[in-house]
């Protein structure tokens, strides 16, 4: 028992302690591990290079805001048991723990069916079952079930520790100082109403600088537009290697392999519980360096599209990206991808793998009932932040920016 309650040096929080044997078995397990081996912010770090932290380091993150979060609320006055304190902090441990390569990138790339959510569920029950059923208060929460719902709150809401501790985490590793926020202070003036997690009327400046900074990061890192170019580079590069695979064959890892193999025959995996468990511990298996290392083999493909653009990917020698408000005109697409199709020699069908547009969009706040930010005003009553401020750009913010990009190879302009 003494020896598993290490101290974990982290560059953001400093030393953070695990807090049981329990959490430390977490972590030591090879489903935990693996996240060691994925990146957080995907291809961010193809244009901020010191972004190439991981969601292991997140997830210890999170663990560590929510013991601060729940030593607060005990502070007030608020019944949180020591078995439950154990348990929130186990399922704000595991919440990424279904993530895939590059994370948010490739979602759905692999098991088009399940969300990362889906999969972390799947995960933390069989991780459960592995550790005679001591997960299970800890998944009751995750799925909030449980009746204390303001320790959901804790890890899935608008102002969750997962939040804090992504926006603090990835503006220190990009060095995007406007996304830094007052993670101490936030938590400091959290209370609960109703079994509704609410900030004090003090903290309201803190909140308002959170949903700025929440705005910047989205637009200035998640959603900058080299990064998309990149992404979505990488999500064609492995679309084309599950139509390679099916036609010709193609080159994967493994476990790469078997989720390309399976990709038009989706069915099988989910099909009886035996292809359940094996499609599992594969997914279980795969990591950022599984794609690295079949991209430096795609290179080499016969197919065109493959190797151009994992050799595109490899060497950053990424498609021009340009972003509007408005859809882009429909002859400027087409002259594109027939410059495309000219210069590479592409079929028809494949010019959508060069020239491509869609759109994106965001939200900093959403003002909905169930997942407002509550604030509670020295009078007493509630009030959702975007009232409570009198910063008229808060309510602005809760509007959805919709931004339309256009892809294409920058030797064609």
């Amino acid at each position: 028992m003494t020896n598993k309650l290490k101290i974990i040096n982290d560059p953001v929080y400093g030393f953070i302690n695990i807090p049981s044997s329990i959490h430390f078995d977490i972590i030591q397990h090879p489903y935990f591990q693996r996240l060691r081996r994925l990146k957080q912010l995907g291809l961010s770090y193809y244009v901020y290079p010191g972004a190439t932290h991981t969601r292991f380091e997140h997830a210890i993150g999170v663990m560590y805001l929510l013991g601060i979060a729940c030593i607060e609320l005990i502070r007030k006055g608020q019944e949180i048991s020591p078995e439950e304190k154990e348990a929130v902090l186990i399922a704000g441990l595991m919440h990424d723990i279904g993530h895939g390569p590059f994370s948010h990138t490739l979602e759905r790339a692999f098991i088009k069916d399940l969300s990362h959510e889906d999969l972390t569920l799947l995960y933390m029950k069989e991780m459960n079952n592995q550790m005679n059923g001591k997960l299970s208060l800890g998944i009751e929460i995750f799925q909030n079930k449980y009746k204390k719902k303001f320790l959901y709150k804790l890890i899935a809401s608008q102002l969750d520790m997962d939040r804090l501790d992504y926006l603090k985490r990835d503006s220190f590793y990009s060095g995007v100082t406007e996304g830094g926020i007052g993670t101490e202070r936030i938590i400091k003036m959290l209370r609960v109403h109703n079994d509704e997690l609410a900030v004090e009327e003090k903290g309201i400046y803190s909140v308002e600088q959170f949903i700025v900074a929440r705005r910047i990061m989205y637009w200035q890192v998640y959603l900058h537009k080299t990064v998309i170019a990149a992404e979505e580079m990488l999500k064609r590069a492995i679309l084309r290697a599950k139509q390679e695979c099916n036609k010709n064959g193609v080159f994967a890892t493994p476990a790469l392999g078997y989720f390309l193999d399976n990709a038009y025959n989706e069915n099988y995996i989910f099909n009886a519980s035996e292809n359940l468990k094996t499609t599992m511990e594969t997914f279980s298996l795969l990591d950022d360096s599984d794609i690295i290392v079949s991209l430096k083999e795609w290179t080499n493909h016969s197919d065109t599209v493959l190797s151009e653009l994992s050799k595109r990917i490899l060497n950053r020698d990424l498609f021009k990206i340009e972003i509007g408000t408005k859809k882009f005109e429909e002859n400027k697409i087409n002259k594109l991808k027939q410059k495309a199709q000219e210069k590479y020699n592409l079929k028809e069908e494949d010019v959508n793998f060069f020239v491509f547009t869609d759109i994106i969009k965001n939200k900093a706040y959403s003002t909905e009932n169930d997942s407002r930010i509550n604030i509670i005003l020295n009078s007493g009553k509630i009030s959702d932040i975007a009232k409570a401020s009198d910063l008229s750009n808060i309510e602005a913010l809760s509007k959805t920016v919709e931004k339309y990009y256009l892809c294409y190879p920058k030797e064609l302009e």
